[in-house]
C-alpha cells in the first residue's frame, strides 16, 4: 500500500508545508524538529488494561530515545483491548486494532514506527499492521506483572484463577474463600505472568525479529523495561537511515523460528491463528501441519505455568529470556534471519548466555518433553483442522474413545457439567459448539468455561476430553481439543454430532473423527440451519459476521488479506 513519510511532507512552496508547518509550530514544535526523521509511536495505553497501565511511562522513555538518536517523535493512542474488559469477544476487535494501526501507520508522514502493546489481541494487530504497512517498525514489547502471593504461596492469575474455581465449585473453597485469594492473583501492572497468550505473543514478536532481544521477558515495572524503552526509540531512528522495513524481518524463514521458540516455550494455542493472520497480511502462507511438524522436533524447554511450575514474571526474564531458549534451539533456527537489531539471529546468539536457571530453562539435552507443547488434528470431525495443546493435557485422553455429550449453550453446558447427578464419567467427551468465529460471534475463549464435574472430582478425576469451534485461554490446562474447522455455525461436521456418537482422538496419528460414516454426517448436516445472528444488524460486529475466515485462515477479515498490487 502507498504509504506517507515525511519527505512526502516537505514541498517548499506547497500550500499543504505551510499549513503543516504552522500546526506543528501551533503544537510547541520547531522548523529544526520538523527537519528530522519523524517517528511515530504508536501507543495501546488504557485505564481498562492492566496490562497498559504503564505505557505512559514506557511512551515517554522512547521518545527520549528518539530525540537522543536525531528523531522527531509523535505519539498516537489507539484502542486498547483486555480479554475481560470486553463483553463481546476481543478477537473481534484485534481485526479492528489492526485497521486503526495500519491506516495510521501509513496515512501519518512517520518514517519509521515504534509499536508498544503487551496483551494478547493488541500485539498480533499490531504486527498484522505492520506487515501491511512496511516501514522500519520495532515492536517494544509491554512486560510480565509480578506473581500474587497469598500466606506464602505463590499464585498467578489465569491459572490459578481457574484452579480456585474449580475448587470453589466442588465444595473445596467457599466464595468468600475463594475472593479473599482474588486480590492476590495479580502482584502489578503488565500482562498475566504465565506463558499465556498475552507473554506468548511477547515472546513470539522477539523470537520474529521484530523487538530487541530479552525485551518479551523484562517486568513490565522494571527499570531495564524503561531502558529498552529509550533503546528502542534510539534504534528506529537508525532502522530509518537503514530503511530496514517489516518485510526484512517477518518472512516465511522467521515466522518458522517463532513458530519452534512456541513451541519450545509451551505457548498458547491462541497463536496458531495470530501467526495465520500475519502470514495472510505478509502474502505468504505455513500450513497447520508444519507447525505440527516444527512441534514435533521441538522439544518442550520452559518450565512456566499453565503447564510448569514457575512464574514467567521474574523467574522466566532471570533465567535468560527469549534469548537463551534461542540458544538452546540455535542448531534448529534459521541464524539468516535478519532482526530489528541490524544483525541477524546468529549474530545476536553469538552474544548470548546459555540458560542462568536450568529449573526454568532446560537444556536441550534434558527436555521437559522431547516434543513441544502443541499436537494439529485432522480427520472427519475437523477437516481443515483443530489444535490440542499437548503439554497441558493428560496423557491417557491424547488416545481416546468416548461417548459425545453435546452442547450448543455454554451455560446450559456448565449447569449439566455442576450437577453431581448428571452421567459424566471419565471417558465422557464433552462437544461445545456454535463459538466459533461466526458462531459466538468471535471465537471466545470457552473451551476454559467448561470446567471439571464435582462428581469427577471427588473421585479424583481432575480431567476429562472436551471439543470446540471456541478458543481456550493461555492460561488454562486441561485436554481441550480447540479451533476444530470448519466451526459448526459453517455447516462444518462439528454441527452434525449428536449425544452418544463416539469421538475417537489419536494425538501421534493426528487423528479426530466420529464414528459416523461421512454419508451419515452429510444426511444430517442437511437439516443444519446456522443461527446467522439476525439481531446483529450494524457496526463492526456485523462486518465481522459478514467477512470473518475461519480458525485456519487466522479469523482475519477476507477483504485485508495480501493482494498483489498491480
Amino acid at each position: 500500500m502507498k504509504n506517507n513519510t515525511s519527505e512526502e511532507w516537505k514541498h517548499p512552496g506547497n500550500r499543504q508545508e505551510l499549513l503543516r508547518s504552522a500546526l506543528l509550530q501551533a503544537m510547541g514544535y520547531t522548523d529544526i524538529d520538523i527537519s528530522k526523521p519523524i517517528i511515530g509511536i504508536v501507543n495501546t495505553w488504557a485505564e481498562t488494561n492492566p496490562g497498559h497501565l504503564h505505557f505512559r511511562q514506557l511512551s515517554e522513555a522512547v521518545k527520549r530515545g528518539v530525540w537522543a538518536a536525531g528523531g522527531f517523535p509523535l505519539e498516537v493512542n489507539t484502542l486498547s483491548i483486555c480479554e475481560v474488559f470486553f463483553d463481546l469477544s476481543s478477537l473481534i476487535y484485534r481485526n479492528l486494532l489492526s485497521i486503526e494501526t495500519e491506516e495510521l501507520m501509513a496515512r501519518h508522514p512517520f518514517d519509521g514506527i515504534v509499536l508498544i502493546g503487551g496483551c494478547n489481541k493488541n500485539i498480533p494487530a499490531q504486527l498484522m499492521a505492520a506487515v501491511t504497512v512496511d516501514k522500519p517498525t520495532i515492536f517494544l514489547p509491554g512486560g510480565a506483572m509480578l506473581p500474587g502471593n497469598y500466606k506464602g504461596e505463590t499464585l498467578c492469575c489465569g491459572t490459578d484463577t481457574f484452579k480456585l474455581y474449580n475448587r470453589y465449585i466442588s465444595g473445596e473453597l467457599t466464595w468468600q474463600e475463594m475472593m479473599d485469594r482474588a486480590g492476590c492473583l495479580y502482584g502489578s501492572v503488565g500482562a498475566c505472568p504465565i506463558m499465556g497468550t498475552a507473554n506468548t505473543c511477547q515472546t513470539v514478536a522477539e523470537a520474529l525479529g521484530m523487538a530487541l532481544p530479552g525485551s518479551a521477558s523484562s517486568l513490565g515495572v522494571s527499570a531495564e523495561k524503561s531502558r529498552q524503552a529509550e533503546l528502542s526509540g534510539r534504534r528506529i531512528v537508525e532502522m530509518v537511515k537503514e530503511n530496514l522495513t517489516v518485510s526484512k524481518i517477518i518472512t516465511p524463514d522467521s515466522v518458522r523460528n517463532a513458530i519452534r521458540v512456541l513451541m519450545a516455550c509451551g505457548g498458547s494455542t491462541n497463536l496458531l491463528i495470530h501467526l495465520k493472520a500475519i502470514m495472510g497480511r505478509a502474502g505468504f502462507d505455513i500450513d497447520l501441519m508444519e507447525f505440527d511438524a516444527i512441534s514435533n522436533d521441538t522439544p518442550l524447554l520452559v518450565n512456566v505455568k499453565p503447564h510448569g511450575t514457575n512464574p514467567v514474571g521474574a523467574e522466566f526474564h532471570n533465567a535468560g529470556g527469549v534469548p537463551a531458549v534461542m540458544k538452546e534451539l540455535e542448531g534448529k533456527l534459521n541464524l539468516d534471519c535478519m532482526t530489528v537489531t541490524g544483525k541477524t539471529v546468529g549474530e545476536n546468539l553469538k552474544k548470548v548466555d546459555y540458560a542462568y536457571d536450568r529449573r526454568v530453562i532446560r537444556s536441550i539435552d534434558d527436555p521437559i518433553s522431547p516434543v513441544g507443547g502443541m499436537c494439529i488434528l485432522k480427520g472427519n470431525l475437523a477437516p481443515n483442522g483443530a489444535v490440542i495443546k499437548r503439554s497441558a493435557a493428560t496423557e491417557r485422553l491424547l488416545h481416546h474413545r468416548g461417548r459425545a455429550k453435546v452442547f450448543d449453550d455454554l451455560s446450559v453446558a456448565e449447569k449439566w457439567l455442576a450437577d453431581e447427578n448428571s452421567d459424566v464419567d471419565e471417558n465422557t467427551v464433552i462437544v461445545l459448539r456454535g463459538y466459533g468465529p461466526k458462531g459466538a460471534p468471535g471465537m471466545p475463549e470457552f473451551g476454559n468455561y467448561l470446567p471439571v464435574p464435582p462428581a469427577l472430582h471427588k473421585k479424583g478425576i481432575d480431567d476429562y476430553l472436551r471439543v470446540t469451534d471456541s478458543r481456550m485461554s493461555g492460561g488454562c490446562f486441561g485436554s481441550i481439543i480447540l479451533h476444530v474447522s470448519p466451526e459448526a455455525e459453517e455447516g462444518g461436521p462439528l454441527a452434525a454430532v449428536r449425544d452418544g456418537d463416539i469421538i475417537h482422538v489419536e494425538a501421534d496419528e493426528n487423528l479426530i473423527e466420529v464414528e459416523i460414516s461421512d454419508e451419515e454426517i452429510a444426511r444430517r448436516l442437511k437439516d443444519f440451519k446456522p443461527k446467522g445472528h439476525p439481531d446483529i444488524k450494524r457496526g463492526f460486529v456485523r462486518n465481522f459476521i459478514d467477512h470473518v475466515l475461519q480458525a485456519d485462515q487466522g479469523c482475519d477479515l477476507d477483504y485485508l488479506r495480501y493482494v498483489e498490487e498491480g
